[in-house]
């Protein structure tokens, strides 16, 4: 029986992914072997010796200790693109709520006073004010191509919009599924010089924070509009308040409120609803659950922003899961172990990421435990699962 840890409430239909036969799933447990969290800050958190493995349902992982977890072993997942349509359909919403002054004129609308003809007469002399522009024929820039952004990209050619993109790093399942008159960007400072609207779904890091800055937004078109419905820290809210009361900025649309940009008469600040409709939080925990139960289960790895994609098929025969560092002669020694133990390999995979690395080996009988502790005192394995068999409820770990 495999125990899983909530520490957010987790959408039903992710839960139900997990079969209650082998799965214990609840907020408070012990000795849980993985953990399904949201948005709760886990950097304080005093994780058990048990987990296994760590469920992000959703696309970041600020709040997670990536680098404590790979010291230790630990698969960190996330769900990538689950929620990409909600936040799609977020980003063109922000891109008409700035073209058509949406969110003034409805602050507007509500201080109108009087009888329904006195605002009727109000509403005739103060909509002038509120004029704006359409989308057609408009340029927007999107920095980060990923399922997010191909989306965004997508959406807006066929709203008829020109689209120029920049990723240096766009994985080739990505540009597959881009349009193909979208443009490619030199770099980020020739997107920003040609875009009416610039767009970022990128992560927030060293080199992304203040991606925007005073210096790039006086590179802009006059009258640009920016979006940012990916991380508070991409873009240098005092650059973009002072570029926005000086009239080079036309508006500034985003998902992270604050005291300097709440009330900005041409800045609108959403609640952080990017991923927030029913879909997306059930995308997103159906997604990171089966990740979860396949690692567990077989040892299988997608979506793991640190450990290497691994998958090999069950084809009869026990299981072992080695996570170690990524060292010479570790599949070597690992083997050798093995075979001194008198166990024949049905089949092998081996893969590596950056530091980490994950061999998948399948037995014709049970490791025995001592085998298992062998291999886990080979220095730099970092953990030893035996999984059984396919099917089975779980193998036990052997901790080096």
């Amino acid at each position: 029986m495999f125990k899983i840890q909530t520490l957010n409430n987790i959408s039903v239909a992710g839960l139900n992914r997990l079969p209650r036969e082998r799965y214990e799933v609840a907020s408070e447990l012990a000795h849980p072997d993985a953990i399904l969290v949201r948005s709760a800050k886990m950097h304080d958190m005093a994780i058990p010796e048990t987990v296994k493995a760590i469920g992000r349902a959703g696309a970041g992982v600020n709040n997670i200790p990536v680098a404590a977890m790979s010291e230790r072993g630990i698969a960190v997942f996330n769900a990538p693109g689950a929620n990409a349509n909600a936040v799609k359909e977020l980003v063109l919403a922000g891109m008409l709520m700035a073209a058509r002054n949406i969110g003034q004129a409805a602050k507007f609308a509500r201080t109108l006073e009087g009888d329904d003809a006195a605002i009727n007469q109000a509403v005739e002399a103060g909509k002038k004010q509120f004029v704006g522009f359409e989308l057609p024929g408009r340029t927007l820039g999107v920095i980060g191509l990923g399922a997010i952004g191909v989306l965004v990209a997508n959406a807006a050619r066929a709203l008829g919009m020109k689209v120029i993109g920049y990723d240096p790093s766009i994985t080739v399942r990505a540009a597959w599924k881009l349009q193909a008159d979208v443009e490619a960007a030199l770099s980020v400072d020739d997107l920003v010089a040609r875009s009416d609207f610039i767009t970022f779904h990128v992560p927030l890091t060293d080199q992304t924070r203040h991606m925007i800055n005073a210096e790039r937004i006086a590179n802009m078109r006059d009258g640009a509009v920016l979006l940012n419905f990916s991380r508070s820290g991409i873009i240098d809210d005092d650059a973009a308040v002072t570029a926005l009361d000086a009239g080079k900025l036309y508006a500034y649309v985003c998902d992270f409120p604050s005291n300097l940009l709440k009330d900005h008469p041409r800045v609108v600040t959403l609640p952080h609803l990017g991923a927030s409709t029913r879909e997306a939080e059930d995308n997103c925990a159906m997604m990171v659950a089966d990740q979860v139960r396949a690692y567990l289960e077989d040892g299988n790895v997608t979506n793991s922003v640190n450990f290497p994609e691994i998958f090999l098929p069950r084809n009869g025969g026990h299981r072992i899961a080695v996570v170690n560092r990524n060292v010479p002669n570790m599949v070597g020694q690992i083997s050798t172990d093995l075979a001194q133990a008198g166990l024949n390999i049905v089949d092998m995979l081996n893969r590596s990421r950056g530091e980490l690395a994950m061999t998948l080996i399948d037995i014709e009988r049970q490791c025995p435990k001592e085998t298992a502790k062998r291999i886990a005192g080979i220095d730099g394995v970092l953990s030893v699962r035996c999984l059984g068999v396919a099917g089975g409820s779980g193998g036990g770990v052997v901790e080096p």
